[in-house]
């Protein structure tokens, strides 16, 4: 563990003493590289997973440098910016920017989509140190000139492969250019495709690189299982596993939103206490789904992958990816929604014979095979197999040959 304290990094003592007052007493690894850096106003590269610190890594030094004596913000502006992609990211951001900075007198909001915009109009009017948001409502309120952007000191991109998996990117470069040329500006990402690559080169000055895990690499504490399992058994398995009470409190991964909810309404008749979250439902609605699961009224969250990006949940037992997603990235995500602050957690994927491929990606990724329960599909259920046994029989190719070339010579 790293001996080094958080008022060792140079952070000031109203923070320490919210940090204290959450039993913080150990920075991790990318809040003990890049705080005293980020203080120093360096820009910032950072390749960090869920669960690894960063949201205090950066949010830490913006409100000790927006602690200190400045200009008051202008009405329908901020200081610093924060986007993120998804709303429960954002308001996960905006809750540790709440407790964080309780001792510093700063104020901050929460922009996103799925809910009215009066109170966020209200809310920007006298203009505020800190926003969080979401590229989309947050470019709406820009254009209706509801919010300014010309006094932003400090921009954070969050998630930045996130970004653009969910077709952000574009929304992102105009935010980007109406930004003040001199800021200082910090990029997150889990992974480091070409795009966000360049646009890290386009949007930092010299930036610290700070990578605290190797790409994609999946959570230590995780155990790792699959079941091979055709389609059509799935639920039935499902159902199966959660009569085990040490499946307490269970993330289930659908791909698609109309899985989700079929999935949510067949443990419904199974008495399983759930709830859907995806893009179709409503923020309050979203909100009051991670809020049952929180406290427990609901045992189970069958979410998407992008209705869940940013969920942060204490003691999930298991992930149970339903569904194997169709990038190996996602699973690293999806499965890091457990293990987290010390404690162990177990992943479980259904596999169906049309997903093998995908098992395939993921273990190459991982560099680690997942532990098959039960027996492994037979070799005549394997896709090459069923490639095979789709081919005619080569005596059938020889026929025919056989035959065109009588014909032909009948013809000449």
């Amino acid at each position: 563990m790293n001996d080094i304290t958080f008022s060792q990094l140079g952070l000031s003592e109203p923070l320490c003493r919210a940090l204290a007052a959450e039993d913080y007493t150990y920075p991790t690894p990318i809040q003990a590289q890049a705080i005293p850096r980020l203080l120093e106003g360096r820009d910032l590269l950072g390749i960090a997973q869920t669960g690894t610190g960063k949201t205090a890594a950066f949010a830490l030094p913006i409100l000790q440098k927006l602690s200190k004596p400045q200009l008051p913000v202008g009405a329908r502006s901020a200081h610093a910016l924060i986007l993120a992609p998804t709303r429960e990211l954002a308001i996960q951001i905006g809750e540790s920017f709440r407790i964080y900075g309780k001792h510093t007198g700063l104020r901050h909001t929460v922009i996103l989509g799925g809910v009215g915009q009066p109170q966020q109009v209200k809310a920007m009017a006298r203009g505020v140190d800190i926003l969080i948001a979401t590229p989309g409502r947050l470019l709406d309120l820009v254009q209706q000139k509801h919010v300014r952007l010309q006094d932003v000191k400090h921009f954070v991109l969050d998630e930045a492969d996130r970004m653009l998996d969910m077709g952000f990117i574009r929304d992102v470069r105009k935010i980007v250019t109406m930004l003040p040329r001199h800021r200082q500006s910090l990029l997150f990402s889990a992974t480091m495709p070409n795009d966000v690559a360049k646009l890290a080169a386009e949007m930092l000055c010299d930036p610290l690189r700070v990578e605290v895990t190797p790409q994609a690499v999946t959570v230590d504490r995780v155990d790792q299982h699959v079941h091979f399992v055709e389609t059509a058994q799935k639920r039935a398995l499902l159902t199966d596993l959660l009569k085990d009470t040490k499946l307490a409190r269970v993330i289930v991964f659908t791909r698609t939103k109309h899985h989700a909810n079929r999935v949510s309404e067949h443990l419904e008749r199974a008495g399983v206490s759930n709830d859907a979250l995806h893009g179709n439902k409503s923020q309050n609605a979203r909100q009051r789904a991670l809020q049952r699961f929180r406290s427990g009224e609901a045992r189970v969250l069958v979410a998407t992958d992008i209705a869940a990006r940013g969920i942060d949940v204490d003691g999930v037992t298991h992930v149970i990816n339903f569904e194997l997603p169709n990038e190996p990235e996602s699973y690293v995500h999806r499965i890091g929604r457990t293990a987290r602050a010390g404690n162990a957690g177990t992943a479980i994927a259904f596999c169906d014979a049309s997903e093998r491929g995908f098992l395939r990606d993921i273990e190459k990724l991982t560099r680690q095979p997942l532990t098959v329960v039960g027996a492994r599909p037979a070799a005549h259920d394997t896709p090459q197999a069923k490639r095979e046994a789709r081919r005619p029989d080569p005596s059938v190719y020889r026929r025919r040959r056989q035959w065109h070339r009588g014909r032909q010579r009948r013809a000449a």
